[in-house]
């Protein structure tokens, strides 16, 4: 259960910084801020990314906000918050490539969530019982 606890946590603190992200570029949509000018301070691997990168921030707001939701469950030990986290974390485990450096800090959060869950699920079970 602690486990569970611990990963929750995680996947929360993932999802706040997410969407504290996002909102932060409101402003400078709002500013009329030229984006591309943003390149000298984050920086994606693939050009369509960098090129979008107000189109990414809503759908970080996104994401980050469905995160939220699967950690308040998985917090509430329900099986949907279960289910919730772990997709998010595998999604995120094979997005995060795309998305360095940036992808880095997802790789952690997620990879650290999904090892805390799968082992307070599975504990010691073995494969042939």
């Amino acid at each position: 259960m602690k486990r569970y606890k611990i990963a929750a946590i995680l996947i929360f603190i993932h999802g706040f910084v997410e969407i504290c992200a996002g909102l932060g570029f409101i402003p400078l949509w709002l500013s009329d801020f030229d984006t591309s000018a943003m390149e000298q301070y984050f920086v994606f691997i693939v050009p369509y990314l960098q090129e979008n990168i107000h189109l990414m921030s809503i759908l970080g707001m996104i994401y980050g906000s469905v995160r939220l939701v699967g950690a308040v469950g998985l917090w509430k030990n329900r099986m949907w918050g279960f289910v919730i986290s772990v997709i998010n974390c595998i999604t995120t485990m094979v997005l995060m490539i795309f998305m360095l450096p940036a992808g880095i800090m997802d790789g952690i959060f997620s990879c650290s969530s999904l090892l805390l869950i799968m082992t307070g699920y599975f504990g010691n079970r073995q494969i042939n019982e």
